[in-house]
This record gives structure tokens, C-alpha cells and sequence, in this order.
């Protein structure tokens, strides 16, 4: 009995001390990725179009909207070689891009009014082929259709996340290159995986961190 007991005892401790270091392994995780991102999230903009509402209708709409937008930005993004230059390119495009949307909207069959901002938005984690962002708040051309209550869609517009295919793993050697001219070494290998599968790891330690530190602020 007494064998027993002492076993509990130690496998409590043992399991204790675990947990104590992953708790404080996190927290660095935690720290360093805070750290990091404060400056990279300056460095990007990223694209958020929002639907009017959740039905089956106004979602297919927000995504011919997105196509739409992204097939006119495309052309005048691609040769962007930063953000300055492409919050230029976006402000002065600002009426077209409604002008584009609204179209859009009316082809359809809908009056619904849009918004077209240029500002900080909130976005969850999200992974583009071999690259993961943290969540956070990022600077964002954001497109709001009608009353804008719907499920949304992002991704990134500079560099130009929005135009890769996420499939095929690896993003292509001239948005890499870009990504490593606008980001330090040190916020590229924070993001970055060498495929898809290690990404989706990161990405999964990111998504910890968002619900670690969700959970930090509702307690305090």
C-alpha cells in the first residue's frame, strides 16, 4: 500500500513538474512571438472582405466581390516592393475599388451598400502554404458589404499572399523573396516553415498562444 502511495505521490510530482515548465515554456513562446510580431504586423497589409450576412447568398456574393478586387489590385500590387508603396497604390484606388465592388453587387441583383477602409483590423491565426501569421491586428484594405454581419475572408496583399496557391506548399520564390526583403531574419523564421506540414505546426502553437493569452486577458 505504502509502494502505491509513494508512486502516486511521485507521478504527481513528476506530472506537476511538466506542466510547470510547459506552462513557462509557453509564456517565453508567448513573449518572444509578442515581441516579434509588434514589429512585422507594420510591415504587411492584408485584405478583409466582409459579407452582409451568413446566408448561403450574401457569402457567395462576398467571394465574387473578393475575386473581383483581387483580379484589379493584382497587376498594380505585384511590382510593389513596399508598404508605403502599396498604401499608396490602395488609397488612390480607393473609388475604383468601390466602384468595382458595388458593380459586382448590383449584377447580382443587390443594392447593398459598401465600405472601403484602409485601417487596423483584427484577424485569428492563418496559414498561406509554408507561411503562418499570429493573430493580432494588421493593417487592412477591409471591403464591408451591407451591414457587413457575416463570416468574413482575409489574406494578405502585401506582399502578395492573396495571389499563391496555398496547395502547393511551398509559396513561389518571388513572394519568398519579398517577404524576406520587407522582414528581418529573425520575424521571416518566426513565420516561415520549410513546407506546409511544418507550418501547420506553427500555426498550431499560434493558436495556443491566441487562446493563452484570450484567457490571460478575461482573467485579469
Amino acid at each position: 500500500m505504502r509502494n502505491i502511495k509513494l508512486r502516486i505521490v511521485g507521478l504527481s510530482l513528476l506530472l506537476l513538474s511538466i506542466l510547470t515548465i510547459s506552462t513557462v515554456y509557453i509564456y517565453g513562446e508567448v513573449s518572444k512571438v509578442e515581441k516579434v510580431s509588434s514589429n512585422y504586423k507594420d510591415k504587411l497589409i492584408r485584405f478583409h472582405v466582409l459579407a452582409n450576412s451568413d446566408s448561403e447568398e450574401d457569402q457567395k456574393l462576398k467571394l465574387k466581390v473578393r475575386d473581383e478586387v483581387i483580379k484589379y489590385l493584382q497587376p498594380l500590387l505585384k511590382e510593389s516592393n513596399s508598404i508605403k508603396e502599396s498604401e499608396k497604390i490602395i488609397l488612390s484606388e480607393g473609388e475604383n475599388i468601390k466602384r468595382i465592388s458595388k458593380n459586382i453587387i448590383s449584377k447580382n441583383g443587390y443594392t447593398y451598400e459598401v465600405k472601403v477602409n484602409l485601417e487596423y483590423s483584427k484577424f485569428p491565426a492563418k496559414q498561406y502554404s509554408n507561411i503562418v501569421l499570429p493573430a493580432g491586428e494588421y493593417k487592412a484594405l477591409r471591403i464591408i458589404i451591407g451591414d457587413g454581419e457575416g463570416k468574413n475572408w482575409w489574406c494578405v496583399m502585401f506582399p502578395p499572399l492573396c495571389f499563391v496557391d496555398e496547395n502547393n506548399g511551398v509559396i513561389d520564390k518571388e513572394t519568398d523573396k519579398k517577404l524576406k526583403n520587407v522582414l528581418t531574419e529573425e520575424e521571416y523564421k518566426l513565420i516561415s516553415g520549410k513546407n506546409a506540414d511544418k507550418a501547420s505546426n506553427k500555426k498550431l502553437k499560434f493558436k495556443i498562444l491566441e487562446i493563452l493569452k484570450s484567457f490571460s486577458k478575461n482573467s485579469k
